[in-house]
């Protein structure tokens, strides 16, 4: 897969992921369940900032330096809750 196989996670948004954003959320899930959402430029820091607000540890790297293990199946966006993101 290539970075350019990757869409932004925020809902509507169907330009190509610039950013991986890995993240949990530590009051169900240890340090070895992460989640990963993609983000465009214009998004990645709307997304940082919502993750960040509710207290969940979020790290934002290039897509190009996201880890195979963190790849969300099949490319593409990983699921998210609906609503939760706008």
């Amino acid at each position: 897969m290539t970075a350019s196989d990757f869409v932004c996670s925020a809902r509507g948004c169907r330009k190509s992921a610039e950013y991986a954003l890995v993240w949990r959320n530590p009051r169900i899930h240890d340090a070895s369940r992460r989640k990963v959402w993609l983000a465009c430029e214009e998004h990645g820091g709307h997304l940082h900032e919502y993750l960040a607000s509710r207290g969940f540890p979020v790290d934002a790297m290039p897509i190009d330096e996201l880890d195979d293990s963190l790849t969300p199946p099949g490319g593409g966006n990983p699921p998210s809750p609906a609503g939760e993101v706008t």
